[in-house]
């Protein structure tokens, strides 16, 4: 039987942003992998957490989905402040990595290469109010070809560094103008199947 922990990064703004999308998306994900023998914990960064358990939440996983509104091309503030005090506390304690890899001795070894998170893996479940046409597409000016992953990579970075396997993210598109969510839901469910039957 496998671990999942799910990281709801959703930040409340009133007549904006009040959650129930990615509280139902969240809600999905967790009774899939129920339904796959999963056991589920979860961490709902807005209702507070404890910096040390959540390491040890880490620890125990061996899947990790962080779901989350997109806000300005970035997840929420508070989910960057978690991952700094959390991959701090980590570093600071020897279970996330062993350094960046390198040595003095041996300065030329890939940076980066220091984690001891290797067997986990890492998936980011997004919403966005942008198309996916946004995406993919050189013609497109803002994102000028961009994926979701390489927009996004500032936030997977940080589980490549410590070792684990960052798989190719989810995202419902268009969320405000033109939702789809039945269809983004349906989506999910394949997607999840795909990575984890």
């Amino acid at each position: 039987m496998k671990n999942i922990l799910i990281i709801n990064a959703h930040q409340f703004y009133e007549g904006i942003s009040t959650g129930k999308l990615n509280n139902s998306v969240a809600e999905v994900i967790q009774q899939e992998m129920e339904q796959r023998g999963f056991n589920v914990k979860q961490t709902y960064i807005e209702q507070g957490y404890d910096i040390n358990e959540e390491v040890e939440k880490h620890l125990w996983a061996d899947v990790l989905i962080t779901q989350s509104p997109v806000y300005w091309f970035g997840a929420p503030w508070i989910y960057k402040k978690y991952l700094d005090e959390v991959f701090t506390a980590g570093m600071m304690q020897g279970t996330f990595l062993d350094g960046d890899g390198r040595t003095r001795s041996d300065p030329g070894k890939q940076y980066g290469t220091g984690g001891k998170m290797q067997g986990k893996q890492h998936m980011l479940s997004l919403t966005w109010n942008a198309p996916k046409e946004a995406f993919d597409d050189h013609d497109q000016i803002l994102l000028e070809g961009k994926s979701v992953d390489d927009v996004m990579t500032c936030y997977t970075a940080s589980y490549k560094f410590c070792g684990a396997e960052v798989l190719p993210s989810f995202s419902c598109f268009d969320v405000l103008k033109n939702p789809d969510i039945d269809g983004d839901l349906a989506r999910l469910k394949q997607q999840l199947a795909k990575a984890f039957d």
